[in-house]
């Protein structure tokens, strides 16, 4: 989801990046392009340089898992895109891979995801649930492998890198579904691959293959 840097929307529109371009296409939603069989025409195309990414969906679910069979729900209110800036500091950013779901209760592609943590909040419940922040993009998943999407975080001088773990995404997806059903746009985020904690201003989150995610704070 985008919008021209000179004509502010707030959900925007639905774009595909090829190249140096954002191609405007014929979609309401990035779950009516799922829908719509990942197929829509082309309205017109911008430069990257002249656009502003927004979060690509109002997902109606999050879930947030630390294993293949452990998850927990997280604020799809809390759901934030590039940029956005969330308030706190002291903070411990996360670094996590989500899935996208698409049509038919399946992937439809792979985000970066920052799952902001306060250990100060207290109770404990309320420490992750204020600000997760989703982007840059959705990369459709017959071009890029989650299981080998190594992450980077940096913030004033520190840099923290991993790989990710190996997770079962068939397995998560399934337990997700299970007595449910998944609708277009739902979030399954899967486990940590890095950590940056004592964040006073913010966090870049670098995931290859699917792009560097702007995450400030207030």
């Amino acid at each position: 989801m985008f919008h021209p840097n000179e004509s502010p929307l707030e959900r925007g529109w639905v774009g595909r990046v090829d190249g140096d371009l954002m191609l405007h296409l014929a979609a309401q939603t990035l779950q009516s392009f799922f829908l719509g069989g990942s197929g829509a025409r082309e309205h017109a195309e911008y430069p990257l340089s002249a656009v502003t990414f927004l979060v690509p969906v109002q997902a109606p679910t999050v879930r947030i898992f630390s294993e293949a069979d452990v998850f927990r729900f997280a604020n799809a209110t809390a759901l934030v895109g590039p940029g956005v800036a969330v308030a706190g500091t002291g903070l411990t950013a996360c670094a996590r891979v989500a899935a996208v779901i698409g049509a038919n209760g399946e992937i439809g592609g792979f985000s970066a995801l920052l799952e902001w943590q306060d250990p100060a909040e207290h109770p404990a419940v309320k420490q992750s649930d204020f600000g997760l922040v989703l982007g840059p993009v959705v990369v459709t998943p017959d071009e890029v492998d989650p299981v080998s999407l190594v992450a980077r975080l940096d913030t004033e001088g520190r840099r923290q890198e991993a790989a990710p773990i190996e997770f079962a995404w068939a397995d998560a997806i399934a337990l997700a579904a299970r007595r449910t059903v998944l609708r277009p746009g739902d979030v399954i985020a899967g486990p940590p691959i890095t950590t940056l904690a004592d964040i006073d201003g913010g966090v870049l989150l670098e995931v290859e293959g699917i792009g560097t995610l702007d995450c400030p704070l207030a």
